[in-house]
């Protein structure tokens, strides 16, 4: 793929990013961030992409033409789709969009049906698997005796899934490491008494640092522009060997996050946001070089993964 097409894309990215204008002060500063740091790893000025997106500036007609083949234009979309389930269920201003850019890709195949029907399963299959509200008190009358050791199992075992969940071939996998992110701080929240619901588990989060619509953009992008994406089955995806030899972002990002919502939910909710986000980069590198130590592991849980039980696991069962 040439620098004109990646730049096309990521462009297409960043527009989907912002098509709800919804993005508070935090999400944004993620993007920005993103944008410079990726943009002097591969050459591509994106952090003018990003303010001609913001402010506007992007003609989306414009840029779904330098997209020439069928299968750029499909993984185009594609991204699109995983930027919008970013947040949850695609809004109305969500669904305006992807249809406009469906319709400038003229994209009109079983393909795309298909893959914006697994998509929207599994969102669907999200919202479902943790409360959105949760009427109950929050705090735990009293403080329950916890297995350390079987938390740290169980946020490395999601870690290991959600690195295997990126580097598998079908984009549409990758929508599902954020509400699995969310099941693991909901079931860490539970062993220490809290009764959470998916709103304050997003706005956690958010203030760690790990940003729901930046996430999938640092994914795609970094794999974009470090050429491990190509040609799967006649489509662009991931390949799976390239992808592995990568850094697999989500297992270390899930890692930290479960790590951190251990140390927050064990010493009752008391961390401020500075110290939160603090104790997140300095898990973040460590979990980096421990994805070196489990990538057997993730490229062997990537080997047997199948739709149905990313679906299952999304719904908790």
């Amino acid at each position: 793929m040439q620098v004109a097409q990646q730049q096309a894309i990521l462009t297409i990215a960043l527009l989907a990013a912002f098509a709800d204008g919804n993005n508070d002060e935090r999400e944004r500063e993620h993007i920005r961030g993103l944008a410079q740091s990726l943009g002097q790893d591969s050459g591509i000025d994106l952090t003018r992409l990003y303010q001609d997106v913001l402010f506007k500036r992007v003609n989306l007609a414009s840029v779904c033409m330098q997209l020439s083949s069928e299968a750029e234009r499909q993984f185009a979309y594609e991204m699109a789709v995983c930027v919008c389930d970013a947040d949850g269920s695609t809004c109305a201003a969500e669904q305006q969009f992807l249809a406009e850019l469906k319709s400038c890709l003229a994209l009109n195949n079983p393909t795309t049906t298909l893959f914006q029907q697994e998509a929207d399963s599994l969102v669907a299959a999200a919202q479902s698997s943790v409360p959105v509200f949760n009427p109950q008190p929050s705090e735990p009358a009293a403080r329950p005796t916890v297995d350390q050791a079987a938390i740290d199992s169980s946020i490395l075992k999601s870690a290991i899934l959600n690195g295997a969940l990126e580097i598998l071939p079908q984009t549409w996998a990758s929508v599902a490491i954020i509400p699995l992110q969310i099941k693991m701080v909901y079931n860490i929240g539970q062993r220490y008494g809290y009764e959470l619901d998916q709103g304050h588990i997003r706005e956690f989060l958010s203030t760690v640092g790990v940003g729901l619509t930046s996430q999938y953009l640092e994914q795609f992008g970094r794999k974009l522009v470090g050429g491990l994406f190509g040609k799967v089955g006649g489509k662009w995806g991931k390949t799976l060997g390239g992808a592995a030899t990568g850094m697999a972002f989500s297992f270390a990002s899930t890692y930290a996050l479960g790590q951190v919502a251990k140390r927050y939910y064990a010493g009752g909710r008391q961390m401020s946001a500075a110290l939160l986000q603090q104790s997140f980069q300095e898990t973040l590198a460590p979990a980096k070089d421990l994805q070196t130590k489990y990538l057997p592991e993730i490229q062997q849980r990537a080997s047997t993964l199948n739709a149905t039980e990313i679906m299952a696991l999304v719904k908790g069962k």
